[in-house]
């Protein structure tokens, strides 16, 4: 062994432990209870060992947009937050990942700039469902939809018939489809405040285009995930998903697990994404869908921007929120106070999201598995200040927020992160 990691509590799919974690070749080895290396690290006391988390909903917005993120600020913010793996979607860069020759393009911006490992999703527009089966032996880990404008014009929507017809082409590659579910029939043009935003984009519009995925899910038999839920109303028809067996999954995000719109001013643009933070027992309603496993899995739906693009009012903003740095702490200074343990929110931001892409050696401490840790202590504390983030963009709804848990040292493949770019692209075909 070239390494040893030795921890008061080490979180591992058997639940939490003291243990020595044994790693060669970037690989964990061994998880027993001593170990033996020529360079072993002991945790210090207040820390706990947890495996890397894994982060597949990040828009790096590269290339074409870099000003708004880019693979180097993307991957350097996630690493401080303990993130040590991503997938990219396939907007909002330029062009966006609906061919072969634009996957080629987003791997060329990520190569020697990622401090974590990077994957990609592939995107379904109407015009290329003829690109998808390159797209997948091509190595994307699944393919995004809208059932809604997208924000970008190049990304456009698909209709119900677009949708069944690019699952009736995937069902056989077994190929997962992730769909932000809006209905766009149930959607009005938003006024300038916060409430006038929210009220553009009820409960209903998430419902409805839930139902038409559960719908299609049935009919096709083809894989689902539901993007980024934050309506509590809408957990009813994944809870149906389920109950008839069908491949489908939901996650939702820090955001709507941590804000609440009675706290929202009219002018407070950093917190406008779509679909919107709702009110407070709203937000109970989802940490009872987690504490159930109706919402599967929470990743951050990082979606920055220039500073510019948040000026203005809600009817105009950028709808998106930068978070990837700040998920972990965000998600467990609200676990902890409803009763949840370290081992809940490992199983729902690492081990449930690497499930969800198929990598079998992330996001978990058990032998074979990748060498991918999170240093963290539970009990620290701190305040966001915006400009110790690693963004781009100082832009965040979580400046001057105190936050439980601070990720004290990340390491990718049994080696500490640092400014040396080490991450490496993945691809969904090993």
């Amino acid at each position: 062994m070239d390494l040893v990691l030795r921890a008061a509590r080490v979180v591992t799919p058997d639940g939490e432990r003291r243990a020595d974690v044994g790693v060669a070749g970037g690989r964990i080895v061994a998880v027993a209870d001593h170990l033996d290396a020529e360079h072993v690290v002991t945790l210090a006391d207040d820390e706990v060992l947890l495996p890397g988390l894994v982060d597949t909903h990040v828009h790096v917005n590269d290339p074409g947009r870099g000003d708004w993120e880019g693979f180097g600020t993307a991957t350097r913010a996630a690493a401080a937050g303990g993130v040590t793996t991503i997938i990219d979607m396939p907007l909002n860069s330029l062009p966006p990942t609906t061919t072969v020759a634009a996957l080629k393009a987003k791997q060329e911006a990520a190569r020697d700039n990622a401090h974590v490992d990077v994957g990609f999703w592939g995107g379904i527009v109407p015009t290329n469902l003829d690109d998808l089966a390159e797209l997948h032996a091509a190595g994307v880990f699944g393919f995004k939809c809208f059932l809604i404008h997208s924000g970008v014009d190049e990304f456009p929507h698909v209709t119900e018939d677009e949708l069944r017809a690019a699952l009736t082409k995937l069902r056989p590659l077994d190929a997962l489809t992730i769909v932000h579910a809006e209905d766009p029939h149930e959607v009005t043009e938003p006024g300038p405040g916060y409430r006038a935003f929210l009220d553009s984009r009820p409960h209903r519009a998430e419902s409805h285009a839930i139902t038409t995925v559960v719908d299609l899910a049935n009919e096709t038999g083809a894989r689902l995930h539901v993007l980024h839920l934050s309506s509590g109303e809408a957990v009813r028809q994944v809870r149906t998903a389920k109950e008839l067996g069908l491949r489908l999954t939901a996650e939702t995000c820090p955001h709507y697990l941590t804000f609440v719109a009675e706290e929202i001013g009219d002018t407070a643009t950093e917190f406008k994404c779509c679909p919107p933070i709702r009110d407070a027992a709203n937000r109970e309603q989802l940490w009872r869908a987690l504490r159930a496993d109706l919402i599967d899995l929470v990743v951050t739906d990082h979606s920055p921007c220039t500073p510019e693009l948040k000026r203005g009012d809600f009817a105009t903003a950028w709808g998106g929120i930068a978070s990837l740095q700040l998920g972990l702490s965000a998600v467990w200074t609200q676990a902890r106070q409803r009763g949840h343990a370290l081992t809940d929110v490992v199983r729902w931001m690492a081990t449930k999201p690497a499930d969800l892409v198929g990598l079998g050696t992330k996001g978990r401490i058990a032998p074979g598995a990748d060498a991918d840790f999170c240093v963290f202590a539970p009990d620290d504390a701190f305040v966001v200040d915006r400009a110790a983030l690693h963004h781009r963009n100082p832009v965040t709804p979580y400046h001057g927020r105190p936050l439980a848990g601070v990720v004290r040292q990340t390491w990718l493949r049994g080696r500490p992160v640092d400014d040396r770019p080490r991450g490496r692209l993945l691809s969904a075909l090993g």
